[in-house]
């Protein structure tokens, strides 16, 4: 009889954890197509679940914008780690890490949960920390690969924090993912070691690829 029980309450969390992930993964492709003030009841019925069951993890719409915005930034940390970890070299773990974040739509979902939920996505530590390795990775990633000669120099870490974040604009009707993948690919051959001219203006630095991904700098002594 207990271990039924177990096994039921078991089942049950894994069903709410499912539900979540519906949730969150729906709202994400809908704030992507349609913004904020998409109707909850559209990203209810796209995640396939009742409206009850949304409200029963997300009391309101913030809530549901904040665990889009802390997914989205796990995602980006797991590609980062992903990208370092297979890749041969540095060059090709930040070109796959830079299309990753084009294929998880960063440009757009910053553009949209940033300005409504500014201070609250920048607060909490666990978002800290999360912020602080993807900032540690584009350092490494960007260090490493103009040391191997691949980037080249006049490329700073905070160039790269730009990069993340663009985004292309497709008519209505059209499909966004084929130009966003051209984009992508002229952007890395601009990026080569030797690939033109010297760029306009100075490399943005390690501080400006901090205050992009909103992580503070430690005091000084």
């Amino acid at each position: 009889m207990e271990k039924a029980k177990r096994q039921g309450t078991t089942r049950l969390r894994a069903d709410a954890r499912r539900n979540r992930d519906l949730i969150v993964a729906a709202a994400r492709r809908l704030l992507v197509e349609q913004g904020v003030d998409v109707p909850l009841e559209e990203v209810a019925r796209r995640a396939g679940v009742g409206i009850g069951t949304l409200y029963r993890r997300f009391p309101d719409r913030d809530a549901l914008l904040r665990a889009v915005g802390e997914d989205t930034l796990r995602r980006l940390v797991d590609l980062a780690e992903t990208a370092w970890r297979e890749e041969p070299d540095a060059w090709h773990a930040l070109c796959r890490f830079l299309r990753g974040c084009a294929e998880l739509h960063m440009g757009v979902l910053s553009a949209k949960l940033e300005p409504h939920l500014h201070q609250r996505l920048r607060a909490g530590h666990d978002l800290h920390e999360m912020r602080q390795q993807v900032t540690d990775a584009v350092l490494r990633m960007t260090e490493r690969a103009q040391a191997d000669g691949a980037l080249r120099r006049d490329i700073g870490p905070g160039d790269i924090a730009l990069l993340m974040t663009t985004h292309v604009y497709s008519p209505p009707g059209t499909p966004g993912e084929p130009a966003m993948a051209r984009v992508m690919e002229i952007m890395l051959a601009g990026l080569r070691a030797g690939s033109g001219p010297a760029l306009p203006g100075t490399p943005r630095t390690d501080d400006d690829l901090r205050r992009y991904i909103a992580v503070e700098q430690p005091p000084t002594d």
